[in-house]
C-alpha cells in the first residue's frame, strides 16, 4: 500500500468529522484507531479546532507526519455519523488507498439536508422555544413570522460575514429592533418572551457544550478555545441586544418568567429540541424521535429537581448526568456518534433566557439582578460540567472492572 496516500486519506476522514461538529476527542480517536489498524508501529495524532497533525513510524522505519489546517467546521450530524461508520469500515477492512479514497468521496457526495426542511426546523425550534418562556397565541405569531426573517437575513449575513461576534451581535440586534416595533405596533404583547425564542437561534450551546465535554475528556486546550468561542459569540449577542434597547429606549422585564403551565414547557421544549435536532442535521424518524425523548426527559428530571431543592445548581447535574448517560447508552445502541442525541437532549438546560435578562438588568441599571442571573449561568455551566464528569468517572471505571475480569 502507498502509505503517505493513507495518511492522507486519514487524515481526510478526519478533517471532515471536525468540520461536521465531531468532538475533538472522537476526532483523534478514531484517526488513531484507522492508523493503528494499519499496523503503523507508532502513531500520534494531534487536534484542536483548526489543526489536525498525525505522525505514524510505518514498519519499515519510516516516519510520515502530515498537517492539515482546516479554516472552518459546522454542523451536519447526518454526515458525522456517516464518517463515523466509515472510520469503522476502515478498522475493520483496511481498504487500499484507491478505495479508501472511494468510500470517502461517496460519503461526501451524498445530498445534504434540503434547505426548506432546515429552514422549517429553525423557525419551528425558535417558536417553541418562545412559547416555552411564556408567549400566549398572539406572541407565538410575532415570533414565528420574526423567527423567518431572522433565519433568511442570518443566512445572507453568513455568506458575507465568517466572525461569530459580528454575526451575533447583527442578529441579536436586528432582532430585538424588530421584536420592541413588533410590541409597540401591536403585534405582539410580551416582546422580552418573544425575543428569548429568537436568541435560542443564536446562543452557542454546541460550542459551550463541546468545550465542556472537551475538557472532562482532558483535552484542555480545546475545550478552552471552544468555551472560548461560545463566549465570544454570547457577548455578540449580548451587545446586539444591549445596542438595540439603548436606541429603543427599551429597559426589558424587570424578571426570569417561563409557562406557568408545566405540561406546555415540557411539550414545547420536546418540539423546539427536535427541531433543533434536524436543523443539525440528524436524520432519519429514529434519530429524530430519540433526540426528542432525551430533551423531554431532561427537563422533566429538571423540574423535578428543582421542585425539592430550589436549587439550579443540583438540578443542571442530575439533568446533565442523565444526558451524559442516556447519550453514551444510545451511542452504543445506535453505533452512531454520541453528539447525535448530546446536543438537542442538553439544550433545554443552556442559558439563553439568563443572558437576555442580564443584558436587560445592565441597560436598566438593575445590577442585582445582572448579578443574580450571572450567577445562575455560572452555576448551570458549573452544574453541567460536574454532571459529565459523574458519568465519564463511572463509565471509565466499569471499563477497567471488565478488562480486569477479562
Amino acid at each position: 500500500m502507498n502509505n503517505k496516500k493513507i495518511v492522507q486519506g486519514i487524515l481526510d476522514i478526519g478533517e471532515s468529522m471536525l468540520r461536521s461538529g465531531a468532538e475533538i476527542y472522537r476526532v483523534q480517536d478514531s484517526i488513531e484507531r484507522m492508523c493503528e489498524s494499519y499496523g503503523f508501529l507508532q502513531c500520534d495524532a494531534f487536534v484542536i479546532q483548526s489543526n489536525i497533525q498525525i505522525s505514524v513510524e510505518t514498519k519499515e522505519h519510516k516516519i510520515l507526519t502530515q498537517i492539515r489546517e482546516v479554516e472552518k467546521t459546522g454542523i451536519d450530524y447526518d454526515k458525522l455519523k456517516e464518517l463515523n461508520e466509515l472510520s469503522r469500515y476502515v478498522c475493520a477492512n483496511r481498504p487500499d488507498d484507491i478505495k479508501l479514497h472511494e468510500k470517502y468521496r461517496e460519503v461526501m457526495e451524498k445530498p445534504a439536508q434540503k434547505e426548506w426542511v432546515i429552514f422549517c426546523a429553525q423557525v419551528i425550534g425558535a417558536t417553541s422555544f418562545a412559547v416555552f418562556y411564556g408567549c400566549n397565541f398572539k406572541d407565538t405569531l410575532a415570533a414565528l413570522t420574526l423567527a423567518a426573517f431572522i433565519v433568511l437575513f442570518g443566512k445572507w449575513i453568513s455568506k458575507r460575514e465568517e466572525s461569530l461576534l459580528i454575526y451575533n451581535l447583527l442578529l441579536a440586534f436586528c432582532a430585538e429592533v424588530f421584536v420592541i416595533l413588533s410590541f409597540r405596533l401591536g403585534i405582539s404583547e410580551h416582546p422580552d418572551w418573544v425575543m428569548i425564542g429568537l436568541v435560542m437561534l443564536l446562543i452557542s450551546a454546541l460550542g459551550l457544550n463541546s468545550g465542556i465535554h472537551d475538557m472532562v475528556n482532558a483535552n484542555f486546550i480545546s475545550g478552552f478555545l471552544e468555551i472560548m468561542n461560545a463566549l465570544l459569540g454570547a457577548f455578540g449577542i449580548a451587545c446586539g441586544i444591549a445596542l438595540a434597547m439603548l436606541l429603543m429606549r427599551w429597559k426589558g422585564a424587570t424578571g426570569f418568567i417561563m409557562n406557568p403551565n408545566v405540561c406546555i414547557q415540557v411539550l414545547s421544549c420536546t418540539i423546539g429540541c427536535t427541531g433543533y435536532a434536524c436543523w443539525f442535521g440528524v436524520r432519519g424518524r429514529k434519530n429524530m424521535l430519540y433526540s426528542g425523548i432525551g430533551a423531554f426527559i431532561t427537563w422533566t428530571i429538571y423540574l423535578l429537581v428543582y421542585e425539592f431543592t430550589e436549587n439550579n445548581f443540583y438540578a443542571s447535574i442530575v439533568s446533565a448526568s442523565f444526558v451524559a448517560a442516556y447519550t453514551y447508552y444510545m451511542s452504543r445502541i445506535t453505533k452512531s456518534p454520541s453528539t447525535l442525541f448530546l446536543t438537542a437532549s442538553v439544550l433545554p438546560l443552556m442559558p439563553g433566557a439568563r443572558l437576555y435578562y442580564m443584558m436587560s438588568g445592565i441597560v436598566a441599571k438593575r445590577y442585582p439582578v445582572v448579578l443574580e442571573h450571572l450567577t445562575v449561568i455560572a452555576e448551570i455551566c458549573v452544574g453541567i460540567a460536574f454532571g459529565y464528569w459523574i458519568v465519564d468517572i463511572v463509565v471509565r471505571n466499569v471499563k477497567n472492572i471488565k478488562k480486569q475480569s477479562r
